[in-house]
This record gives structure tokens, C-alpha cells and sequence, in this order.
């Protein structure tokens, strides 16, 4: 691949050697001679010796033809190039009674420890031992409590660092990571909320049906058909949301009572585990099972638990035709649970895990666990497929409800000691139990029982249950309510989690739930809260409903790394949090321990909770309201802006990389409106190119007194680009003088390498007019961006351009009018706008002027070749203008634009005459005044004045001969227009170059400047005049 290019010279005295660096550099044209400005006096002198060296059709041009190349000369040049080396507040809410100032134990440790222990607990925690084994089993609790806990070291980071009102993570996240963040997480975390309460009332209804009243069933044996079970816990479910509901909108205070209650059901409950391990230390003599070969039977009394009788024949032997598998293997009866004296820990040590159907029995020979013959007869199968991951899932749940104390946050006397220490020592107990308990399960229960999920082998007892002391009645009560309290704290908290995040205004749709009762609750809220609830317990089913609220969870938890990593690692200012304990790297582990176990678990659970908080990310990023929390997103922006500011070198970038960074020069009415709205939109089209927007206007005036005008206009500016969909930054600057201010913004605007390098002003319509300065502050604008070196364009007729918005997309075609190369930028703004949907379907024609030396097929075949290597579609034209003798037109017209230059000279002087004349007036007439009346003869001095200037008028006419100089430029502008006219009256827009302002600082040049570029583009609706800032812009490069 070709790293380099070199230029081989086709004529030795046309081809400059400066071509090559400045193409693949981006070095300044002409940089030496743009810089020496010559003394006014030498200036005649010189062009009277450049006469003879340029052509007269392109007079207009000299001054540029002296340090750049005519554009046969540079292509001529460019055609040989050769590849030679590869290379919120509510109105309506109650104002909050005082709350008491609770401690580190009421308010952070018990709401911890009630909040984490929860049903999982105490209706699958043992069908997870068993299925994964002593130490798989160890490792899955292990690995839900290091995620709880390394988010609990970067929570209490966080929750230290200044005062965390209520809404717990929500609240730690948005405040950390922005609103969209803070949205997204504030969403999910309510969604797992939510589905923790149907969650937790599907587990007690199962509490009941099962193993308390399961005589209740209204579709029959759900023993038998699983879909029947599922089904009553959907229709009771229905009935105890709607029944909790009501308690949470008719009573909060009873929620906040029985929230006592049903912490200490939980903790009678797990004493009562305990105790009853170590009573059955030796077995339990009261418990057996029923055990065919190796597998698991069920429904049998164990009275019939025989091959003699005659219960188990008819089952397995219909019409006297046994099974083959009941005919190999004798019936057995198996102590269920065998204490920890047993040694049957060593039994439950490995995995057991089954594919749905499979037989639940000892070891994992396939004769023992396959279901040959299609029939279940009374014989226990998995009614999942089980793994590792998926235990995970539905194990999480039950090490949830860390965000209980930094709810509480308001509530506590001392938050920044009390959250860290009752939020740790709550998991480090809760992990401490979980763990014992898998090793005491291990050691305890024969490992068919611990997979037999609903107890359906000892009567459909809960296996929990039976290990407790002093009998199961205190597990099954105990574990109901404590469920039916977390359910109830569930539904309580989610509404006004939602009314929290609702009144943050960050998230549109939500603004109905932001409303309160009359009562200050949020009943709106309640009502969706609801309505989510009941489809989670339409799911029916606690080993679906765990792996996805653990999704949500995870999310959230990850995010609150992600906050504590992002604020340790920016190190900025005000991150100065009290617990000190923690490091970014432990923050770095908990997201990624999230990540992983989230993919783990159920990868589509997910891609549903990633899917939902991307979602919401991007609606708020769009639609929210726009909040400056001071969050770390913006910080790592600020960081990551300050970054690559000190990454790009000040300078010019390469070729390649160039594109048009825009600064637009706004001028702005008497009313601080922009004049030109279409400005904005010409810079969107130009914008397809992607790059670095400014809108800036300059305001004449004293800063100090119209402090208030400055930021209304650029709010007016502000909107106007909101408008046009201008992405970027605006500015208003107040000055003594617009020009010097214009000045003072080309030369100081931008920061390091982010500096615009093309500027945009539009053409001063009333220059024409007596008063009028403003082609002066034009022409100064123009010096002063050549001076900076860079691109200016001018749109003219800029009120006829096309809208950026236009539905209809225009045709025709876009004409390039390449006189000098200055650069090549006349070849890439046509090919930016056609980026732009607007400009799309326009066809780019290039013209170009060939002198009479020059061969113009050559020439075109040239212009080609270039076009060719520089990627860009166009049709290509050569234009031959003959020499030909200056016209009595172009004479005459060049008589009128010095007359009227002298005529205004005539008339400043005259201006100034009347001043004097005025002043002795005033003298005189406080002298009448005082002196009494005296036979003046002003009105006749008047006269006579006026008859002197018409005489001088006269004179003025008969003396004024036209300048050659001018005469050479007028002749060069009413040719060139002629042939642009003729050829591009029908195109869209025309391109075309912008001859240099005259060096001379004179009022007459100035003038004569602005009349020749009126000449040029005189009977052209849409001119676009470009000027290049002298830096190769566009390359034939790779």
C-alpha cells in the first residue's frame, strides 16, 4: 500500500515545488508572501511589473495569481502525481411529621436483615443444596453474598459522601451517573421491586397450598399435574394481591407495625432451624421415605412402601404387565433425615443435576435417572432443567434488600456511621446463616429429600419445616408471615419509589405519578404497581418469577459500582466520602461479578433488562428534562474532553483528517434577532461532514449595561439553533465597536486543537446605502480571517437558499466556478452538501477558466484524472476566454463607481462644512438672543453653498478619468460574470472563488471592492463565494 507520493514534473516551469508538502501536510500556500505586506506606496509599482504576467480576463485575481497557482498550473501539476512506493416538590402531599433519630440497629441492621432473608430461604434454599451439592452449593450462596457485599462497600462509599435523601439507590445513582443513568437504574430498580412482591406473594401462597391447607386446591391434585398447581397459585395470588393492596392503600401504619412482626417470625424461624439441626443430630425417627431402586417415590404409605403389597403391584403392573425397572429393583424405606452424625454430608458433597423429566434418585447412572418408557407412575422428576448459573438466579433473590438502611437515610441519627456498619454487619450475619445453613442441610438430610422440591416423597411437607424444633407448625406460620411482610414492605416501597423518580421530572411519561392523595399517598403509583405485580404472578411460578427479578437487581447493584469506580477513579473535588474502606478495583469486581452472573444465570432475562434500561436511557436522553446533578458521566466527559484537547496538537491537522470546523458570524437586528435564519441552516447541510459548530454575534455596546441584552440574544441564538438542529455552541460578545469585536472572535475563538477553521458571514446587502459602514466591518472581517488563515465563505442570496428541513429534495445542479486553487475546498463543500438529504440528488459541474497559452483538452483531460483520484463524481467543462479588447461598458461602468466615490468624498467634506456652519449659527443665534436682532444673511449663504457643491459636481464629472487598475478588474469581473451567467443561471448554487480584499487601506479601494464583487455575481440567485484559509484541504491520498 503506498505510504508516499512523489510529483514528476511534465513541464519544468510550471510545476512549483512546494505542490507535494503542502498536499500531504496541509502547509500554508504561500506562506512566505501572505505575511510580507508591502508599504502602501510600492504597491502601484509593483502591479504596473505584474501587468504583463497576468491575463486580463482574471485581473480580478492578481493579487491572489501572485502566491497561489491558476488552477491549469496546479492541475497540470497534480495529473502526473505518480504511486511510486507502496504504502421535585408536591403542592399536594402532607408536610412529614418529624421522624425519630434511630441508631445503627433499629434503623440500618433489623431493616437489612428482614429485607435479605426472605422465602427463597425457606422453600428452596435445601432444593438448592441438594441439587447442587455441599459445594457447589456453598459456592453459589458464596458468590451472591461477595456480590451484596462488594456493592455494600461501594454504596456506603457513596452514601457517605453528603446526605442521601430516600429513594436509596435510585437516588446514590442518578446523583452519580446522571439522570439518564439514574432513570434507567431508578426504573429497574422499581421493576424488581415490584416483581419481588408478586414474587414473595406467590411464595406464600405456595406456603399454604402446599404444605399448610392443601385440601384448598380448586383444580384438583396439583400433585399429580403441575399446571394445577400453578394455576391455583395464579388464582389465589390474584386474591391476595388485590387483598394487600387494600391494606397498603387503607393502612400504611399497619404495614410499618406488622413490619415488627414479621421480623421476628423470621428470626423465631431460623433459631428454630438451628435448634432443630442440632436436636436431630441423630436422625429423625418419625420421617422416612419411600425409595424403588434408587428413586424417589411418592404418594405411597409407607405401610405399602413394600414389594409384598399389593398398592405398589397395582401401580407398577397394570394389567399384569410390570415395569421393567420396578421388576429389577426392590422397595426400600430411607430415613429422610439422618442428622449430622450420619455422615450423609459426604453423600451430598457433589452436584445432582437433572434435565426437566428426569427421575430424582441416588447417582447419575442413566438407567436410574431416565424415563425409558415414557410413564412417571408414582416416581419424582425434575420439573425444571437445573445448572449451576440457574440456582444462581433463583438463589439471588434472597440476598436482595441491602438498600434497606440507605432508604432510611433521612430517619437516621447518624447515616454516614450507621449505613456503612449496619448495611455490612447485616450481610456478613445473613451470609454467616446462608452459608452455615448449606453445610448444616448438607449434613443433615438424606440428598433425595433435599431435591424432592415440594416434599411430595413425605407427604408434601416442607423439609425446612420438619428439621425445625419444636414442630413444622413454627416454620410454616413464621415463614407465612414473614413473606406476607416482605410482600406487603415490597408494595409499599415501589409506589413511592416511582413517585420519587416520577417528581424528578426526568422521565415525561411518568408525570402522572408524581401526583399525591389527598391523604399524601401515591395512589396512582399503587394502581401500576399493582398492575406489574399481578403480571408477575400470572407468571405462577417463584423458580421463574427469582432468575428475572435477579436481573433487575443485578443491574441496579452493578450500576452502584459503576458510580463508586467512576467517582474514585475522576478523583474529582467532592468525592470525599467518610467510609474509607473501599477501592475502585473492589467496585470494578462487583460490576463485573454483576455482568457475569447476570449472563450466567439467563442470558435472555438479560438482554430484557439490559433491553429495558437502554431503552430508558435513551427516551430520557431525548425526551427527559435536562438535569445538572453534577453527576460522574458529565465529569468523565469533562475528563475525557480535556483529555484529547491535550491529545491534539495546536496546529493545523493533517489533509485527511481536515474538515470544516465552523464558526458562523450571526448578525443580529434591532430586536436581537438573527437576520439571516437560513445562515443556521446552510451550516446544518454543511454539517453532514460531522465537525465543530460556533454561532457567535457581536453586540455593540458596554458590557456592564447590557449585561441582560447579551443573554437574550444568546438565548434567541441558542433557540434559533435548537431550530435549524444546529448541534453546538453559541456565544454573544459585547464590544465598543462590531468590527473590532468580529475580530476579537476569529482570533481568540475555540480551545487548544479545537479551533473553527472556516468561517461563515453573510454578504452586507446595504452597503450601498449613504451612512451605511458595513462593508467596512465586511472587508476587515475578511483581512482578519485571512490573516488567521482560514476558510471563509460568503453566502449571497442567502434568503432563496433551501431550508434543512425541506421535504422535497431539490435537483439540479451545483456549479464549482475553479479560478485559483487556493486549497481545494471548492471541491469539498459540494461534496459535504451532498452528504446533506437536501442537496442529495444535485450533480456537481466543474468549470474553469483556461488562458490563451493553455491547451484545453489537456487541461480537461487533467481536471478528470484529478476528479478521478479524489473520489468525486463530477461533470467537467473548460472555459476559453479569448482576449479580448476592454468594452465602452466596462469603461463606463468603472467611471460610475469612481464617480460615486467621489461624490461621497464631496460629500463627507460637505458634511463637515455644515458642521462649522452650524456651530456659528448656534454662536450667532444666542447672540440675538441676548443682543437683540441683527440682519443676518444665512439663507443666502446657503444657497450659495448649495450652488458651489453643485459646481464642484460638475467639475468633479469632467475631470474624473478612469483608473487602469480599475478598469482591469471591472473588465475581469463583467467577463466572468457574463460566462457564469450563461452557463449557471439554472444551477442551485454557485461555487465560486472570492477574490482577495486589496491590500491598501483605503477607503476608495474598499469601495471599488465591493463593486466588483457585485459585478461578478450580478443575475445569480444563489452564490456561495469561498476563499480558502491557504491550507491544502482535500488530498488524492489513502
Amino acid at each position: 500500500m503506498p505510504d508516499r507520493f512523489q510529483v514528476t514534473k511534465a513541464d519544468e516551469d510550471t510545476v512549483l515545488d512546494y505542490q507535494h508538502d503542502e498536499s500531504a501536510s496541509g502547509k500554508l500556500l504561500g506562506d512566505i508572501h501572505d505575511d510580507e505586506v508591502p508599504d502602501s506606496g510600492d504597491i502601484h509599482r509593483d502591479e504596473e511589473n505584474q501587468k504583463s504576467t497576468i491575463d486580463p480576463n482574471l485581473y480580478l485575481y492578481d493579487d491572489d495569481l501572485a502566491t497561489r497557482p491558476h488552477i491549469s498550473t496546479f492541475i497540470s501539476s497534480i495529473a502526473n502525481y505518480e504511486n511510486t512506493i507502496p504504502a421535585a416538590t408536591d403542592p399536594d402531599a402532607k408536610p412529614a411529621a418529624p421522624s425519630a433519630r434511630m441508631g445503627t440497629l433499629i434503623g440500618v441492621f433489623l431493616p437489612c436483615i428482614q429485607n435479605i432473608f426472605g422465602v427463597i430461604l425457606f422453600i428452596r434454599l435445601t432444593w438448592v443444596v441438594g441439587t447442587a451439592g455441599a459445594i457447589c452449593g456453598f459456592l453459589i450462596v458464596l458468590t451472591c453474598c461477595c456480590v451484596t457485599m462488594l456493592t455494600a462497600i461501594s454504596m456506603s462509599a457513596i452514601a457517605t459522601n453528603g446526605v442521601v435523601p430516600a429513594g436509596g439507590s435510585y437516588f446514590m445513582i442518578s446523583r452519580s451517573l446522571g439522570p439518564e443513568f439514574g432513570g434507567a437504574v431508578g426504573m429497574l430498580f422499581y421493576t424488581g421491586t415490584t416483581l419481588a412482591a408478586a414474587m414473595y406473594i406467590v411464595g406464600a401462597v405456595e406456603i399454604v397450598l402446599t404444605y399448610m391447607a392443601p385440601w384448598a386446591s380448586i383444580f384438583g391434585d396439583f400433585t399429580k399435574d403441575a399446571d394445577a398447581m400453578y394455576n391455583n397459585f395464579r388464582v389465589y395470588g390474584t386474591l391476595l394481591l388485590i387483598f394487600m393492596g387494600l391494606i397498603v392503600f387503607v393502612g400504611v401504619k399497619f404495614v410499618n407495625k406488622f413490619a415488627t412482626v414479621a421480623l421476628a417470625c423470621v428470626i423465631l424461624s431460623i433459631i428454630a432451624v438451628y435448634v432443630g439441626i442440632f436436636d436431630n443430630i441423630n436422625g429423625n425417627e418419625k420421617l422416612y421415605m419411600c425409595v424403588l431402586g434408587k428413586r424417589l417415590l411418592k404418594d405411597i404409605p409407607l405401610e405399602n412402601c413394600t414389594k409384598d403389597d399389593s398398592f405398589l403391584r397395582d401401580i407398577y403392573c397394570p394389567n399384569n404387565k410390570c415395569e421393567e425397572y420396578y421388576l429389577n429393583n426392590n422397595v426400600t424405606k430411607v430415613k429422610g433425615i439422618k442428622g449430622l452424625s450420619s455422615g450423609v454430608f459426604y453423600d451430598n458433597i457433589f452436584p445432582s443435576f437433572l434435565e426437566k423429566g428426569q427421575f430424582i434418585s441416588y447417582g447419575r447412572n442413566s438407567v436410574d435417572i431416565e424415563n425409558v418408557g415414557g410413564q412417571s407412575y408414582n416416581q419424582i422428576m425434575a420439573d425444571i432443567t437445573t445448572s449451576f448459573t440457574l440456582l444462581i438466579g433463583i438463589f439471588f433473590p434472597s440476598v436482595t434488600g441491602i438498600m434497606a438502611g440507605s432508604n432510611r437515610s433521612g430517619d437516621l441519627a447518624d447515616a454516614q456511621k450507621s449505613i456503612p456498619i449496619g448495611t455490612i454487619c447485616a450481610i456478613l450475619t445473613t451470609s454467616t446463616v446462608y452459608l452455615s445453613s448449606v453445610m448444616f442441610f448438607a449434613g443433615t438430610v438424606d440428598n433425595l429429600l433435599l431435591r424432592d422440591k415440594f416434599g411430595q416423597s413425605i407427604g408434601g411437607k416442607l423439609v425446612v419445616a420438619n428439621i425445625a424444633w419444636p414442630n413444622q407448625w413454627v416454620i410454616l406460620i413464621g415463614s407465612f408471615l414473614s413473606t406476607l411482610g416482605a410482600g406487603l414492605q415490597s408494595l409499599t416501597g415501589a409506589p413511592r419509589l416511582l413517585q420519587a423518580i416520577a417528581r424528578d421530572e426526568i422521565i415525561p411519561f411518568l408525570a402522572p405519578f408524581a401526583k399525591s392523595s389527598s391523604r399524601g399517598e401515591p395512589t396512582r403509583a399503587l394502581l401500576l404497581t399493582i398492575v406489574i405485580c399481578q403480571c408477575g404472578i400470572l407468571l405462577g411460578n417463584v423458580d421463574l418469577l427469582a432468575p428475572l427479578l435477579s436481573m433487575f437487581f443485578l443491574m441496579c447493584y452493578g450500576f452502584v459500582n459503576l458510580a463508586c469506580a467512576v467517582q474514585t477513579l475522576l478523583r474529582t473535588p467532592n468525592w470525599r466520602p467518610r467510609f474509607k474502606f473501599y477501592h475502585w478495583s473492589l467496585s470494578l469486581l462487583g460490576l463485573t461479578l454483576c455482568i457475569s452472573v447476570m449472563i450466567m444465570t439467563s442470558w435472555y432475562f438479560a438482554l430484557i433488562a439490559m433491553g429495558m434500561a437502554i431503552i430508558i436511557y435513551k427516551y430520557i436522553e431525548y425526551r427527559g428534562a435536562e438535569k445538572e446533578w453534577g453527576d460522574g458521566i458529565r465529569g468523565m466527559a469533562l475528563t475525557a474532553a480535556r483529555y484529547s484537547l491535550l491529545r491534539l496538537e495546536e496546529g493545523p491537522p493533517h489533509t485527511k483528517n481536515w474538515r470544516p470546523q465552523i464558526l458562523v458570524l450571526s448578525k443580529l437586528n434591532d430586536n436581537l434577532l438573527p437576520k439571516y435564519r437560513k445562515i443556521f441552516s446552510f451550516a446544518t447541510q454543511l454539517k453532514a461532514g460531522k465537525g465543530l459548530t460556533i454561532c457567535v454575534s457581536v453586540i455593540k455596546g458596554d458590557h456592564t449595561k447590557i449585561t441582560n441584552k447579551a443573554v437574550d440574544a444568546k438565548n434567541t441564538l441558542r433557540k434559533y439553533m435548537t431550530d435549524e438542529k444546529v448541534k453546538g455552541f453559541c456565544d454573544v460578545l459585547v464590544a465598543q465597536e462590531i468590527g473590532e469585536g468580529l475580530s476579537s472572535v476569529i482570533q481568540t475563538i475555540g480551545l487548544g486543537g479545537m479551533k473553527p477553521n472556516t468561517v461563515i458571514i453573510g454578504w452586507p446587502y446595504s452597503w450601498r446605502q449613504e451612512g451605511r459602514n458595513s462593508w467596512k466591518t465586511f472587508i476587515q472581517t475578511v483581512r482578519t480571517v485571512a490573516a488567521c488563515h482560514m476558510a471563509l465563505m460568503v453566502p449571497k442570496g442567502i434568503n432563496f437558499y433551501p431550508e434543512s428541513n425541506h421535504k422535497v429534495k431539490i435537483g439540479g445542479n451545483i456549479d464549482i466556478w475553479w479560478i485559483v486553487h487556493d486549497g481545494g475546498l471548492l471541491m469539498l463543500l459540494p461534496f459535504l452538501l451532498k452528504q446533506h438529504r437536501t442537496w442529495r440528488n444535485c450533480k456537481l459541474r466543474i468549470f474553469t477558466v483556461a488562458q490563451i497559452e493553455d491547451n484545453s483538452i489537456q487541461m480537461k483531460k487533467d481536471l478528470k484524472t484529478f476528479l478521478y483520484h479524489l473520489r468525486i463524481e463530477a461533470d467537467v467543462e473548460v472555459v476559453e476566454m479569448n482576449n479580448s479588447d476592454i468594452s465602452a461598458y466596462t469603461y463606463e461602468r468603472t467611471l460610475m463607481m469612481e464617480q460615486r466615490n467621489q461624490m461621497l468624498r464631496a460629500l463627507g467634506l460637505n458634511k463637515k462644512e455644515n458642521s462649522k456652519v452650524d456651530s456659528q449659527n448656534d454662536e450667532k443665534r444666542n447672540s440675538i438672543d441676548s443682543d437683540g436682532p441683527e440682519n443676518l444673511d444665512a439663507p443666502e449663504n446657503l444657497s450659495n453653498k448649495d450652488e458651489s457643491t453643485e459646481k464642484a459636481d460638475d467639475n468633479i464629472k469632467s475631470s474624473v478619468k478612469p483608473d487602469e487598475f480599475n478598469v482591469r478588474r471591472m473588465h475581469t469581473a463583467i467577463k466572468l460574470n457574463e460566462v457564469i451567467v450563461e452557463k449557471s443561471q439554472d444551477a442551485q448554487l454557485v461555487i465560486m472563488n472570492l477574490p482577495g480584499p486589496p491590500r491598501e487601506v483605503r477607503a476608495e479601494r474598499e469601495s471599488n471592492y465591493m463593486e466588483f464583487l457585485e459585478v461578478l455575481t450580478e443575475g445569480l440567485e444563489k452564490v456561495l463565494m469561498v476563499r480558502g484559509g491557504g491550507r491544502e484541504v482535500i488530498t488524492i491520498y489513502s
